[in-house]
């Protein structure tokens, strides 16, 4: 029996990211429940996950931005929440994440 060849550890570490609505409403609802039990890196990473999975999702962009805040991240969560802006310049909340901009 011959032995498999060995694979290449980057090209399985590295995960392909192909647009997954579903996926990235997962990501996002796990993601809440991290941040209300104050995990908020992992809640971060999570957000992160559903943005990859789908770039349009404003709430996955604003939900990072506000987990990178608590964590001190001011420079990625002013890239978020500009993200979000640009995805919903007109939501209810448009003018306080201005400020925080």
């Amino acid at each position: 029996m011959e032995e498999p060849p060995e694979e290449d550890k980057a090209l399985v570490a590295a995960k392909e990211y192909v647009f997954n609505p579903l996926q990235a409403e997962k990501e996002v609802a796990t993601g809440n429940f991290y941040a209300k039990k104050g995990n908020f890196k992992a809640a971060a990473t999570r957000f992160s996950e559903a943005t990859k999975w789908n770039p349009g999702l404003a709430e996955a962009w604003l939900r990072l931005g506000e987990m990178l805040e608590k964590k001190k991240d001011m420079k990625g969560a002013k890239e978020a929440y500009a993200k979000y802006l640009e995805l919903a310049p007109d939501a209810k909340n448009a003018g306080l994440i201005k400020k925080k901009l």
